[in-house]
């Protein structure tokens, strides 16, 4: 900090005579001055240190000539961001990205092909013949997931408060994980599995997941649309492998040493990530905060506004019904009489197709108004619900042109949370973090809340009639026809919502182009 007070000395010296009059005239003030000075000028919200020398900043705010004053803190602050990495361009930001595409895909790969893992329990003796079975399985896929979108809330103000221990974290949760699915390989009973493969893997993922949402606002700013694509494809991409593998580890080796392969695997892969995962800013040790500047509106007043709840009513809908395919899309493959290798092949195809479905969202949430490209996306895949799985799915070519269909449309709804946040937080990397935070918690609200809704439904009474399958509704003998009916029902209510967020905004922005002309 020696270096930088004499630079910022020298400066205020070249710009007039005056300056240094007037530091000497500051520095012989009592303390009791500071405090107010301090309310004048913040410090930044960042967590950089960059700007957080007090000799500095007292030196250039002290000067009576304001002209000088900003020329001199433009000039630091241009060398200072200079030091630091680009954003949306270079070699750091793009490894960064990479390794979190990685992450991404393990974290999520298991939960989104826990479908695979559902069968093959729902099969085995030693699962299925143990009390509420047909209710508790399919829990611990929605309850992976749901822990970690929901653990945003909790986890963000930690690392925004305590941001050196971020890496640290993840370290903890690479081990988590990896130790928990270890751990399941040898569960007995479901509960053994609903803790392990279930929670405890969610705890190490959320460990592991939510600091890169964190630094990703540090590495791309313009782009950010597009790296949140490419991010968030990373689940699919994990979603689309994983199904391939599992059907044959499985068949050859039963599903306790598959995940004990898997935990083995993850582990290697898992690992050799880390380094290349932290942020572009550097930390101080704590979090440090000024006071909110005089007429300021303060940072939560986006808690106020109406179409950011709307949104969030929105997302949580499609939280209810988006995971159930994903789920028991091989159970009614099975149904179907399908082999179990192209049962996951439908599960792999809607995975494979959400990653197109990330990618280009993302792209065109940098450009498009978003509530556009809610309503399509919601209307569209209630259309392809009631249609292609519901009616031309008695088939695997029905099967999977849904999947495909599925994929591609509703996949790709994380990708435009970027659109909605970007309006509110202003570029804003802790505020952005925390809106993430609620949006990634009432998905898995709707995320979890599926779980039982969907067992509910599919244990419910149907009738028995073993005539042939003519539409997609009479799968197992009309077992899944009232969940085919739920998942539309919730994407139809949720473009329904949309659409009347899609109306505010438009209204809202005709009054603001009024006053504008005013």
């Amino acid at each position: 900090m020696g270096h930088i007070h004499n630079l910022t000395h020298s400066i205020a010296t070249m710009s007039t005579m005056s300056i240094q009059d007037s530091q000497e005239s500051v520095d012989a003030l009592p303390k009791s001055n500071d405090m107010e000075l301090a309310h004048r000028i913040p410090l930044p919200a960042s967590t950089s240190t960059f700007f957080r020398s007090s000799d500095t900043l007292s030196h250039l705010d002290s000067t009576d000539n304001p002209v000088s004053s900003s020329n001199s803190r433009n000039i630091l602050r241009n060398m200072n961001e200079s030091a630091l990495p680009p954003v949306d361009k270079g070699l750091r930001a793009w490894s960064f990205l990479a390794a979190a595409f990685m992450i991404e895909a393990i974290v999520w790969g298991f939960p989104n092909a826990y479908g695979i893992f559902l069968d093959a329990y729902l099969q085995d003796p030693r699962y299925a013949s143990q009390k509420n079975a047909a209710s508790l399985l399919p829990l611990i896929g929605t309850l992976s997931s749901g822990i970690i979108y929901c653990s945003g809330l909790f986890i963000n103000p930690i690392a925004t408060r305590y941001p050196q221990h971020r890496r640290k974290s993840m370290w903890v949760g690479a081990v988590l994980s990896c130790g928990a699915l270890f751990g399941a390989s040898y569960a007995t009973e479901i509960f053994q599995l609903v803790l392990l493969q279930g929670v405890l893997y969610a705890v190490g993922g959320s460990l592991l997941y939510q600091p890169c949402i964190s630094y990703m606002s540090e590495w791309f700013v313009a782009r950010r649309g597009m790296a949140n694509g490419i991010l968030f494809a990373g689940t699919a991409a994990g979603g689309l492998l994983l199904p391939l593998a599992l059907p044959r580890l499985m068949s050859k080796y039963g599903p306790s040493k598959t995940l004990r392969i898997l935990a083995i695997g993850t582990t290697i892969l898992l690992f050799p990530l880390l380094p290349f995962l932290k942020g572009r800013l550097p930390q101080t040790r704590v979090r440090i905060q000024g006071p909110v500047p005089r007429g300021a509106s303060g940072t939560r007043n986006w808690m106020k506004d109406k179409l950011f709840w709307i949104f969030l009513a929105v997302n949580t809908l499609q939280g209810f019904g988006y995971f159930i395919p994903i789920i028991y899309l091989p159970t009614f493959a099975n149904d179907l009489h399908i082999s179990s290798s192209n049962s996951a092949v439908t599960l792999a195809m809607l995975n494979g197709a959400s990653v197109v479905g990330r990618l280009s969202m993302g792209y065109l949430s940098d450009s498009l108004n978003p509530w556009i490209l809610a309503l399509t996306t919601l209307f569209t895949t209630s259309v392809a619900t009631f249609i292609l799985w519901g009616v031309f799915s008695h088939s695997f070519a029905g099967l999977l042109a849904f999947g495909i269909a599925y994929g591609s449309i509703a996949g790709g709804w994380s990708s435009l949370w970027t659109g909605f946040v970007r309006p509110i937080a202003n570029d804003d990397p802790a505020m952005s973090t925390t809106i993430y935070g609620y949006l990634l918690l009432t998905r898995g609200v709707g995320n979890i809340m599926s779980a039982p809704i969907s067992a509910a439904l599919y244990s419910q009474s149907h009738n028995i009639t073993g005539s042939p399958e003519r539409t997609g509704f009479d799968v197992g003998d009309g077992r899944f026809e009232k969940m085919i009916i739920y998942v539309g029902t919730c994407f139809a209510g949720a473009a329904g919502v949309a659409a009347l967020g899609l109306t505010m905004d438009a209204r809202k922005g005709r009054q603001t182009g009024n006053q504008n002309s005013e």
